[in-house]
């Protein structure tokens, strides 16, 4: 370039050399800057680099199967008694069963054996999975649902409306949740199962008044803690500028709390709620060991743990199948919530 198309240092004319188009190794440096994601997909990459939570994922995954799916094609039904087949052990026949396939006939074998009545344990274990699993995803859905809500208007508005609510609250984690199971099963037994004669209400009968109320004690008392966690995020985010500026254009309360600060919390309910799967399943479980969980035939695996401790010393797997079952369960549904806390929490994130 000649002197005389040099740029005056004190001239405002811009420099067309400024505009030159990017060199391909300028591009690449570029490109060495993370992309930009959502914190949904942020969380949802974090938690697929977690080998743990990814093995338990895989692991509640292969129970759902095993527990929803296979009982559809199971050759036996949990409640089918089979004649002359009490208390047969693992993989063995009855005689009956071996007069069948010494006939040139198939006898689908029982790979746990089959319980006092002659039932297939196998099925009567995958349904008991199936049963437990069901009331914790039911009981965790409800815990959700009332939680959140009651701890997002609680902490939303503040004052003396939070104060009586949190009270009420502090008085619920005082009632004893057994003996409220205990006295709503005796109570509702015979307008429940009333109801459960009527048309479109049978799925009350198949129950029992003992589950039924179960679901009512989790759906009255067990949303506390939810309620709790929302409450102390809401009172953090409804100071956020974009909740003022929610207000400024009108947005009501209703709209504030469902559209901005709930959805603003899913990370919290996401891990929570994971976390409360477990612990609603060892509740049914241990209220069934008790006799006050599904009503018989249907198995549970606390029912099938508890008839087991009779005959305890001579069929022992009888205790272990269920007992297994349940530890597998609560252990896989913990480590997926450790991996999901982990993931979406933003005070868990490595710098």
């Amino acid at each position: 370039m000649s002197e005389s198309n040099k740029k005056n240092p004190l001239s405002l004319q811009l420099n067309v050399d400024d505009f030159a188009p990017a060199s391909l190794s300028e591009k690449e440096s570029l490109n060495i800057m993370r992309e930009s994601v959502s914190f949904f997909k942020d969380g949802v990459r974090r938690f697929r680099k977690n080998k743990i939570a990814m093995s338990a994922l895989a692991l509640v995954l292969i129970i759902v199967f095993f527990c929803f799916i296979v009982p559809l094609f199971y050759p036996y039904q949990y409640e089918t008694q089979i004649k002359g087949s009490e208390r047969l052990a693992p993989m063995q026949y009855s005689k009956q069963e071996l007069q069948l396939i010494s006939s040139g006939q198939s006898v689908f074998p029982h790979f746990l054996g089959t319980d006092q009545n002659g039932r297939d344990y196998m099925i009567r274990v995958l349904v008991g999975g199936r049963v437990s699993m069901t009331v914790g995803l039911v009981a965790s859905f409800l815990i959700l649902l009332i939680g959140s809500l009651y701890g997002a208007i609680a902490g939303y508005f503040g004052g003396a409306i939070d104060l009586v609510m949190m009270r009420i609250v502090d008085i619920i984690y005082t009632v004893p949740d057994v003996l409220i199971i205990i006295l709503l099963a005796m109570t509702l037994k015979e307008p429940l199962t009333t109801l459960g004669a009527m048309p479109g209400f049978g799925w009350i009968q198949r129950l029992g008044p003992n589950m039924v109320s179960m679901f009512i004690v989790f759906a009255l008392l067990y949303w506390v803690g939810m309620a709790r966690i929302v409450r102390s995020q809401i009172m953090v985010l409804k100071q956020s500028e974009y909740v003022t500026a929610a207000k400024a254009l009108g947005a009501n309360n209703r709209r504030i709390i469902g559209k901005h600060l709930i959805t603003n919390c899913i990370g919290t309910l996401i891990v929570t709620t994971t976390l409360q799967i477990p612990s609603s399943i060892f509740t049914e479980s241990f209220l069934s060991f008790l006799g006050l969980g599904v009503q018989a035939p249907m198995p549970s695996l606390g029912s099938l743990a508890s008839a087991a401790l009779n005959g305890f010393q001579t069929y022992p797997e009888k205790l272990f199948a269920p007992a297994a079952l349940i530890f597998v369960i609560i252990l896989s549904f913990n480590l997926l919530g450790d991996g999901l806390r982990d993931a979406f929490d933003p005070k868990m994130k490595q710098q």
